[in-house]
This record gives structure tokens, sequence and C-alpha cells, in this order.
């Protein structure tokens, strides 16, 4: 999945990436992208980091705001 391969070689500790890949998968679970190789997933998961990035660390904050960011809903 396109989160885990951008976070592989992250700084980020691993609640951090929980956080993350939670928000993730709660926003393709929001938006019914089922398949995985979906461009879609790909830039949900840079705008989840992104959006990680500045501080919010919270799942459903991070799912709501890249939902949001994307306008894709």
């Amino acid at each position: 999945m396109a989160i885990y391969r951008l976070l592989k070689n992250s700084t980020l500790g691993p609640e951090e990436i929980g956080h993350i890949t939670a928000a993730y998968e709660q926003t393709l679970h929001t938006l019914c992208v089922k398949d995985r190789d979906d461009p879609l997933t790909e830039m949900v998961a840079k705008k989840i980091i992104k959006i990680a990035q500045t501080g919010i660390h919270d799942a459903a904050q991070l799912s709501a705001r890249a939902i949001k960011e994307l306008g894709v809903r």
C-alpha cells in the first residue's frame, strides 16, 4: 500500500506511524476506495503525511482534513 511504502524510511516513531496509517485506512474506507492500486491511494497517503507534519496526530482529524483538502467528497 502507498502509505507503507512512503513511511518505510521515515524517522517517525511507531505511535505517529500508527496514527497516520489509521487515518489512511479510515480515509480510504470513507471514500469507498477498495482497490489499493487506485492512484487516489497515493494522493491520500501523501496528503495525510503532509498534514501530520503540521502537528495533527489524531487519526480522525487527519482523515477529515485530508478529505476536505483533497476535495473528493
